[in-house]
């Protein structure tokens, strides 16, 4: 159950990046329900965004690939006079996805109730983020990923006076990067990268010498389609 948070004052209704334009972007354009990342059987098209986005020739992989497993991540919007978003650069340990950026987040344990419990639990095991500090404001649409997961993205807003503590194994480092950046389309990039054998194109995102790409990437992009692009 999404539950609500006493509102900061710190910014007003007029700048979209602030938080009365965010709540309110927000209102109209999340889900209140973590929706199912489907395709269409005959074409293989992807009904909501996924790996396949820029990539619709792979699209004979899903006649081949077992069910998505489901997954949840914690887009962590933190408040302040400049809202931005709570990234993670995974551990150059992991056996996969070792060194990227991402959101908080991994796979649904049968211990979860759902995904807003998983995201929250997780964002608690990684970085030491307490749901306490988070507002879960609703999802972003499913993203199908070519690694065989089905990521539920909350994106919650987090109040400033938390203390994070990084679980070495599994990150190397929490930043923030400002929300206004990441939704301007002009920053928005694609790149490509040989990925199995085959090219594969994806969406990007370049800060401060930061590479942001794949997946994270790609449900930065759904945020500004749902929240900025009406």
């Amino acid at each position: 159950m999404l539950r609500s948070m006493e509102r900061s004052p710190e910014v007003g209704a007029d700048d979209i990046y602030g938080e009365a334009g965010f709540r309110a972007a927000a209102r109209r354009g999340l889900l209140s329900q973590p929706s199912e990342a489907i395709f269409d059987p005959r074409s293989g098209r992807a009904l909501g965004p996924s790996d396949w986005d820029l990539n619709p020739e792979f699209k004979d992989d899903l006649a081949v690939m077992q069910p998505p497993r489901p997954a949840a991540v914690l887009v962590p919007i933190v408040l302040g006079r400049e809202l931005t978003v709570m990234l993670t650069q995974r551990s150059n340990d992991m056996p996969s996805h070792a060194g990227q950026i991402s959101f908080p987040g991994g796979k649904l344990e049968k211990s979860d109730a759902g995904a807003i419990a998983c995201a929250l639990r997780e964002a608690r095991e990684e970085i030491g983020l307490a749901a306490a500090f988070i507002e879960p404001l609703g999802f972003l649409d499913a993203y199908r990923t070519g690694t065989g997961f089905e990521i539920s993205p909350l994106v919650g807003l987090v109040r400033r006076g938390f203390e994070l503590k990084l679980d070495s194994r599994e990150v190397l480092e929490a930043f923030e990067v400002p929300l206004r950046y990441l939704m301007d389309p002009r920053n928005q990039t694609k790149g490509t990268r040989t990925w199995r054998g085959r090219q594969r194109t994806f969406y990007a995102i370049t800060y401060q010498g930061r590479y942001i790409w794949g997946a994270t990437a790609g449900m930065l992009k759904n945020m500004h389609t749902r929240l900025y692009s009406a």
